[in-house]
């Protein structure tokens, strides 16, 4: 089994921000990360206090969103530099990890 270190990083927002899009383009197509997974939250707040919750009687479509991604800690570095340079993220966590990958 190869191992290979990985930085890991998440981004926090809510679909209202509106900069899903914005991201997924940065990461995916200019800076090429190795992968990405969003995810929709049933609820959760912010810096602002405010609880934003998904339900079926809510059309607001305002859930909260996690961005997750990986790569090499320094592409990790550059995407999360750029993000921060281009949109206002306020939520931005990132840590170490091993990437475990099969050799046949």
């Amino acid at each position: 089994m190869a191992h290979q270190q990985v930085t890991i990083a998440r981004i926090y927002l809510h679909e209202g921000e509106h900069l899903l899009s914005k991201i997924m383009n940065i990461l995916h197509d200019e800076e090429r990360v190795a992968g990405v997974t969003v995810l929709r939250g049933i609820t959760g707040f912010g810096k602002d206090g405010k609880v934003r919750t998904s339900s079926l009687a809510d059309l607001s479509l305002d859930s909260p969103l996690v961005v997750e991604f990986y790569d090499a800690p320094d592409r990790v570095d550059a995407a999360i530099e750029k993000l921060l340079r281009r949109l206002d993220l306020n939520h931005v966590v990132t840590w170490s990890g091993v990437r475990h990958t099969q050799t046949n």
